[in-house]
Parts: C-alpha cells; structure tokens; sequence
C-alpha cells in the first residue's frame, strides 16, 4: 500500500486566490480514482525559490492510499500535468511513501 500527498497551492504565483471549485474539483477526481481522499489545509506556509524570485505558497495538501502503483502513478502524472496546466504553476509535489495499517 502506498500513500500520496499531493500538494496544491491556494493561490495563483500573483497571490489571488484558486478558485474553490477548482480544489473542489481535485477532490472529486481524487475521490474517483482512490475511494476516497483526506484534504488537509495547514496555516502553514511554504517557500521555494525559481531563478532569483522566492515565492511563498499557502498549499493544501490531498492525501490518499492506493494499492496498484502502476495505475496510481499513471493517474498523478495525469493530474500533475492537468494541475500545472490549470494552476499556472512550474511545479506541483506529489510525495510517494509506504504505507502499512495497523
């Protein structure tokens, strides 16, 4: 069983704010693929640095469980893809970890 967070950011790189049908969206198509999703929003913020710019993000963070790599792979390169596109974003972070349930 692998875990997958998936980090999106609530605001656009000129700070306004994603539009909430669009993180609503990413919690539909997750919840299809999956069974299920867990969305946590942190007060948190998040910086990384492009070039010479520094930019800092409020994210949410999707996380689900999958059991068949392969086909959880190919549906995340797929919504990394399609969020970069939508988000107007370089880079989107989805994390891959082992999972066991006790």
């Amino acid at each position: 069983m692998k875990e997958y967070d998936i980090y999106v950011p609530r605001n656009y790189n000129d700070g306004s704010p994603v539009e909430k049908e669009k993180l609503k969206r990413v919690k539909q198509l997750l919840t299809d693929e999956f069974g299920g999703v867990t969305q946590i929003r942190l007060g948190k913020r998040g910086w990384w640095r492009m070039g010479a710019v520094i930019f800092r993000d409020k994210i949410d963070i999707f996380r689900v469980f999958g059991g068949n790599t392969r086909r959880a792979r190919g549906f995340l390169r797929r919504l990394k893809e399609h969020l970069k596109d939508d988000l107007s974003q370089e880079e989107i972070l989805i994390v891959e970890k082992e999972a066991k349930f006790l």
